[in-house]
């Protein structure tokens, strides 16, 4: 989030363009509240390696936030902006933020955080007037503070969470270098390489800036200078109409935003004009073959695609044409080199399916709170790591996905981790066990389903099944709650009493594989 010479060299140039509202900012006004609002963060006396967290939908303030940790050498953590008062205060308390910055829009439900998370220090609130206390208005707070560079800017870096062994969000923490934020770093030749990036690129941001992939797009983009179009939300047509609007060059996506132009009517679909487009990149999500077969009839060979996790300890990355001589792969590493092992530790032969490991890749990052998960993804020499997806290489070295870590849920190109819906819906007490997994959707490529064991045998009606689902709504966001529920009439559990998942899960597939 460093605009770095841009600022200089062309600071009339718009850096941020809101796609709804129009709002813009120059690279020159971007730095200018930047430098306000880390000036503020030292005044009040955050230090290099505190925390702070922001919950928010996509607004500029957002982007201005994060961009102000990355002068003060902070580590930020973006929450996402549809999660509960429980789920996000948690990770509020948990991430250790000393400052939380929040909007109008979300105060709702952050106005009921002080409570829950007495370890944070300041709270601000965007586009609120006279917010109650502990809340302080965020522009009349850092308004008073100088638009000019601190003394000794050090280099800020995002904390985003991933699942917890025990059901509950972890925090993926890397190592923050101490450098100046100034300092030319290897995220722009990766965005050059494995994004297709280019200077002065406009590029179009249609995903919420709390995921890694989209926030880390516009962090390379501004340092290479890119116009960013931010969406607030995905709509459908609305996105194509960008593309001609503003001769877009480079966006990136989730493969159901793939399907959704794909079903619009003809008519619509040609209405537009696409030949701006340079590199269309997609990730987040495996895409269904002829989804991503379509799409490139549709737009030509500017499709790519990357694979990789929030541990940024690896990373793939597919051209189209790699990806048409070679239909359905991830691609090969990019950075670091992938080994493919079984169960025992031992390396298979091509074409195996085994756990995706990489060597030489990013291995210094932690879990917080979390030493046993930590040790888990790393090998005994230190030298290797893993985030728990199965996969093969052919005879080429391209990579093939096969399934996903612990069953993980992607809906939509959002992790969902079922294990946090079933140790809730087993405190139900009308429910003896229960099972949540993914199964096929069209749309979302996988939704969430509930397979569930009544207390009472008789018990598996469709009222049962709609207080379920009002119950998780209660404590769950509603993207993680159970799009539909079964019921059976015994859970497949192993003699260790380990849940034989596949089982439930492989049958559902079955069906649609053979329909």
């Amino acid at each position: 989030m460093y605009s770095g010479r841009h600022v200089h060299e062309a600071p009339d140039r718009p850096a941020l363009i809101m796609a709804g509202s129009r709002e813009t900012l120059t690279y020159r006004e971007l730095d200018e509240r930047a430098n306000r609002v880390a000036n503020y963060f030292r005044a009040i006396g955050l230090r290099r390696t505190d925390h702070i967290a922001i919950f928010s939908e996509n607004t500029l303030e957002m982007i201005v936030t994060m961009a102000a940790a990355e002068r003060c050498g902070l580590y930020y953590t973006p929450i996402n902006s549809f999660l509960s008062v429980e789920e996000a205060a948690y990770i509020v308390d948990d991430c250790g933020a000393r400052l939380v910055v929040t909007t109008a829009a979300k105060f709702d439900v952050a106005n009921q955080f002080p409570q829950r998370c007495p370890k944070v220090e300041h709270w601000l609130v965007v586009g609120l007037d006279a917010p109650a206390a502990p809340f302080g208005n965020f522009a009349s707070v850092v308004e008073h503070y100088p638009s000019t560079p601190g003394e000794d800017e050090r280099l800020g870096t995002p904390m985003f969470y991933s699942s917890g062994t025990t059901g509950k969000p972890k925090a993926v923490k890397r190592t923050l270098p101490d450098v100046s934020p100034s300092e030319q770093l290897g995220i722009e030749e990766m965005g050059k390489r494995l994004f297709r990036m280019t200077d002065g690129m406009t590029f179009l941001s249609t995903a919420p800036l709390y995921h890694s992939g989209p926030q880390s797009s516009i962090s390379i983009g501004l340092r290479l200078g890119a116009t960013h179009i931010i969406m607030e939300r995905f709509d459908t047509e609305q996105f194509l109409a960008l593309i001609e609007e503003f001769k877009v060059t480079h966006t990136m996506v989730v493969p159901t935003m793939f399907s959704r132009v794909l079903k619009l009517p003809k008519e619509i679909r040609d209405k537009y004009d696409y030949s701006s487009l340079q590199a269309v990149v997609h990730g987040a999500a495996p895409c269904p073959r002829q989804v991503k077969q379509d799409m490139l009839d549709w737009w030509g060979p500017v499709i790519y695609e990357y694979y990789g996790g929030t541990e940024a300890n690896g990373t793939c990355g597919c051209t189209p044409q790699e990806w048409l001589a070679n239909p359905g792969t991830v691609g090969k590493a990019f950075f670091g080199e992938i080994v493919i092992r079984d169960e025992d530790g031992n390396d298979v032969p091509p074409g195996t399916p085994g756990t995706i490991w990489f060597r030489g890749g990013n291995s210094s990052f932690e879990y917080l709170n979390d030493p046993e998960k930590t040790a888990e993804a790393q090998d005994s020499s230190g030298t290797m790591s893993k985030i728990g997806d199965i996969g093969y290489l052919n005879e080429d070295g391209y990579l093939f996905l096969t399934d996903r870590q612990a069953f993980v849920i992607i809906s939509g190109g959002v992790n969902i981790y079922p294990q946090e819906i079933e140790n809730l819906l087993i405190t139900h007490p009308e429910v003896m066990d229960a099972a949540v997994f993914g199964v096929p959707d069209e749309d979302f490529g996988e939704a969430v389903k509930a397979v569930i064991q009544p207390l009472d045998p008789d018990g598996g009606t469709p009222d049962l099944a709609e207080r379920l689902r009002d119950f998780c709504l209660e404590h769950l966001a509603r993207f993680k709650c159970p799009r539909t529920i079964d019921f059976i009439d015994e859970m497949p559990r192993l003699p260790t009493g380990k849940l034989y998942k596949r089982k439930l899960r492989d049958a559902y597939w079955k069906e649609t594989t053979n329909a």
